[in-house]
C-alpha cells in the first residue's frame, strides 16, 4: 500500500465517460493496528467492501468495526482511514465513483426522486446500513456481480456496472429515504473533518517541524483536552501517534523511491537522532528503515 503526500486524493479514473474504478486492496500478513487505508479525502463516493480479514475504518469521526462482507459507504468529501484488527491478510475493494456517473438519468423523474438526493448531497445514505437494517445486505451481491464485470471487462462492462450501481442505491433509497424525508435519520451528519483537513495538510507538508498538541489545538482554537478527543475520534489516533505514523510513512517511501541515507531521511521527517529514528520505524512498519531498503 503506498501513502501519497497530499491529504486530498485525486482519485484518477481512465474512462471518463464512465467515472468508475474499483481498486483491489491488499495487505499482507497484516498486523493489529497495522494503517491499512491511509487518512485521506476526495470529492468522489466510495465503497469499501471487506473481503478477507477484520478491520476498523473511521469515516467523519464514527468508527465501524467489518469483517468479511461487510459493506462501508463513504460520503463524497469525508476524512476516512482504516486499520487491521487482526493478524494475517487483509483485502478489500474501494469502489470509487463520481456523480456525474448518471448523468444520463438527469431527466428522469423517479431518478430525480430517489437516487438525485445522495448522488446532491441533500440526504446522506447510512455509512453502514447494515446496522440499522440487515436485509441491506441481501443487495451487496449487486456489488460482487460489478467487481466481476470490471475484473473480467467483457464488451459493454461499463453499462452493466452503472446497472447494478444504480439499483443498488435505488434500494438503498427505498429503505431509507422515507425516513430520512420524515425527520427519523439524520440527513446531513455533523462533520468534524472540515476544520481538521488545513491542519492535517500542513502537518504532512512540514514534517521535519516539531508538532505538539498545544500547538495544535491553538491552531483549531481548541483547548488541548477537547482537541485531543476530537482528534481520536476523527482519525482513530492520538495526535502524536498520528504524527509519528505520517513520519514513518514518508520514510517509507523515501527509502523506497530515492538514495537518501537513513540518516538523511531520519532528518528529513524530524528526528535528529537516528537511533530513535529506527525504533519509531520499526514500531510502526515492523522492520527497520535497513531492512525496508533491501
Amino acid at each position: 500500500m503506498s501513502y501519497p503526500k497530499e491529504l486530498r486524493e485525486i482519485t484518477d479514473i481512465a474512462d471518463k465517460d464512465h467515472p468508475i474504478h474499483i481498486f483491489y486492496n491488499t495487505c499482507d500478513n497484516a498486523r493489529p493496528d497495522q494503517n491499512i487505508l491511509y487518512l485521506h479525502w476526495h470529492e468522489h463516493f466510495e465503497i469499501i467492501v471487506m473481503q478477507k480479514g477484520t478491520g476498523i475504518f473511521h469515516i467523519d469521526s464514527q468508527p465501524y468495526e467489518v469483517g468479511p462482507g461487510d459493506v462501508l459507504f463513504v460520503p463524497a468529501g469525508s476524512l476516512h482511514t482504516g486499520y487491521s484488527t487482526c493478524s494475517g491478510d487483509v483485502a478489500y475493494l474501494a469502489i470509487v465513483w463520481s456523480n456525474s456517473l448518471f448523468q444520463h438519468w438527469i431527466q428522469d423523474s423517479v431518478h430525480s426522486r430517489f437516487v438525485l438526493p445522495y448522488l446532491e448531497g441533500r440526504a446522506r445514505l447510512p455509512v453502514m446500513p447494515t446496522q440499522l437494517e440487515p436485509a441491506c445486505a441481501d443487495y451487496y451481491r449487486l456489488l460482487d456481480q460489478a467487481a466481476s464485470e470490471f475484473k473480467a471487462k467483457q464488451p459493454g462492462y461499463q453499462l452493466v456496472i452503472i446497472s447494478q450501481l444504480h439499483t443498488l442505491l435505488t434500494y438503498l433509497s427505498r429503505t431509507f429515504l422515507p425516513q430520512q424525508q420524515q425527520g427519523r435519520m439524520n440527513r446531513t451528519p455533523t462533520n468534524n473533518g472540515e476544520r481538521f483537513k488545513s491542519l492535517i495538510q500542513f502537518i504532512e507538508a512540514n514534517l521535519s517541524e516539531k508538532h505538539t498538541v498545544d500547538w495544535a489545538a491553538k491552531h483549531l482554537n481548541l483547548n488541548p483536552y477537547h482537541f485531543c478527543k476530537m482528534f481520536k475520534k476523527l482519525t482513530g489516533r492520538t495526535f502524536i501517534e498520528y504524527v509519528n505514523i505520517c513520519r514513518a510513512n514518508e520514510a517509507e517511501r523515501l527509502l523506497l523511491e530515492s538514495e537518501l541515507s537513513v540518516t538523511e531521511i531520519a532528518g528529513l521527517i524530524g528526528c535528529d537522532n537516528p537511533n530513535y529514528f529506527t525504533r519509531l520505524f520499526k514500531q510502526y512498519k515492523g522492520m527497520t528503515p535497513s531492512q525496508c531498503r533491501k
